[in-house]
């Protein structure tokens, strides 16, 4: 374990992982029931979704910690999915069959991108104003989706409202937040030091179990495993069928929105990942400075950086294949890395909780979002931290930081707040006369996500 994982070269421990690892799975658990539950919108069978979400997941993870030995959990990613159901399908018109054909091919062209050192020269390029914003604004992200899963601000009026603390939901929330709060915060004596960095997990289990009498906690309505066994056929290869890519090539007219949406699909994709992994693994040491500098040097895949990028780019590839919606890594990973998870064995305890949640299903769908939401919210708290390094006082600065950060939450996706910082920091520079002084790269992809946006406009 110790050879394998090198623990101690990183400053933590077997009993430090697991436990890491189960916090990033308890965080990250709820996409086993929203993903079936979303993509099933689309006519996709429930019981076949929620099998790939789970494989997809399990796999994607395991080359994420085994092949990258670091500590981040792969799933179908939320966002992603939403766009894949809603735009793509219900939208557009497109099959799911077809969708699906294309996150395959936006799989490929991550792969090809990662092999070739694109994505790499993308992360050398943003600057380091623009690092910290990242970082500080997937704090917010995570924090918002914390307080929007059990709805302490609602917009049922048309204007954002707190809700009502009558909602029991929202009573297990905050005794839930209490319960991680006190015990992050009160210094246990030794025998019980463990406490502090199992958090999150006691957190999220003490308010699932209290959530019961409420009526909050329950196991819900599912399939069963035979059943979803049964339906895995219908969506595996299903890409390869008739009414996957020979029917989405099929109509010649149709081939710019085709490329269209492949291409917002992988830009998604690519930036959401590049952003979790500058705003968690750089500030918490993962991602170390000679790792940056192999990566630099471009020692094919012996960086963490270069493997990590490669296992989450293979994992979106293997999920299409399976019928699941983009597999990304998640930023609820976050939630692990602040209980002290730093190598791959964090990564290998969450894919290990993905396989025994087929078994378990019933009782994992069963916790619900008010437990973990009180997690979600306190890791923001932490990663906001970032923000403390970017110099607020000059507006050349502040401006493209804060749209990178609040975007990220205003938009609900970590891309669009990346593609905010970027464009608002090419007019920055260009209005200060220092055009010159950014990076190639950025002002190309400034102007990828500009076009992104108004072809979006115009389809």
């Amino acid at each position: 374990m110790e050879k394998f994982f090198h623990l101690k070269e990183n400053g933590t421990s077997v009993s430090t992982e697991i436990t890491a690892g189960l916090t990033t799975f308890f965080a990250m658990a709820y996409i086993i029931a929203v993903n079936p539950s979303m993509l099933g919108q689309t006519g996709m069978p429930w019981g076949a979704v929620f099998l790939a979400t789970i494989i997809a997941s399990m796999i994607g993870t395991l080359i994420m910690g085994l092949f990258a030995n670091v500590p981040y959990g792969l799933a179908p990613g939320m966002g992603l999915n939403a766009f894949f159901t809603f735009t793509v399908v219900k939208g557009v018109g497109f099959t799911w069959q077809e969708a699906m054909a294309m996150v395959f091919v936006c799989g490929i062209i991550n792969i090809v991108i990662t092999a070739t050192s694109l994505r790499k020269m993308i992360i050398k390029s943003i600057p380091p104003m623009l690092q910290h914003a990242i970082g500080g604004g997937i704090g917010i992200f995570i924090a918002y989706v914390g307080l929007l899963n059990i709805k302490v601000i609602n917009f049922e009026s048309g204007a954002p409202a707190l809700s009502s603390f009558a909602d029991p939901n929202l009573q297990i929330f905050l005794i839930g937040l209490v319960i991680a709060v006190a015990m992050l915060l009160v210094k246990f004596p030794e025998p019980l030091a463990w406490v502090n960095k199992g958090a999150f997990v006691i957190a999220i289990a003490v308010a699932a179990l209290i959530g019961i009498p409420y009526g909050v906690t329950n196991m819900g309505q599912s399939v069963s495993i035979v059943q979803a066994f049964q339906q895995l056929p219908e969506t595996f290869l299903a890409i390869f069928t008739p009414a996957g890519f020979p029917s989405l090539f099929s109509n010649a007219s149709r081939l710019p929105l085709v490329l269209v949406t492949i291409f917002a699909f992988s830009l998604s994709d690519t930036f959401d990942t590049i952003g979790t992994f500058i705003g968690t693994g750089r500030r918490a040491g993962i991602f170390s400075e000679q790792d940056e500098k192999e990566m630099e040097e471009g020692h094919g895949f012996s960086s963490k950086m270069d493997k990590a990028l490669f296992a989450d780019a293979t994992a979106t590839s293997i999920g299409s294949l399976l019928g699941t919606s983009n597999t990304t890594t998640y930023v609820e990973s976050a939630a692990g890395i602040a209980a002290g998870g730093r190598t791959g064995l964090t990564s290998v305890v969450v894919a290990i909780g993905f396989a025994l949640s087929t078994i378990f299903a019933p009782i994992i769908s069963a916790i619900p979002s008010a437990a973990t939401s009180p997690v979600l919210v306190i890791v923001g708290c932490m990663m906001m931290s970032s923000f403390a390094d970017i110099e607020w006082n000059d507006l050349s600065v502040a401006i493209p930081a804060f749209f990178t950060g609040i975007f990220m939450a205003f938009s609900y996706s970590i891309s669009y707040g990346i593609a905010a910082g970027f464009i608002t920091y090419c007019i920055v520079k260009t209005c200060t006369k220092e055009a010159t002084k950014v990076h190639p790269i950025i002002w190309a992809v400034a102007i990828l996500f500009i076009a992104d946006l108004a072809l979006q406009a115009i389809v």
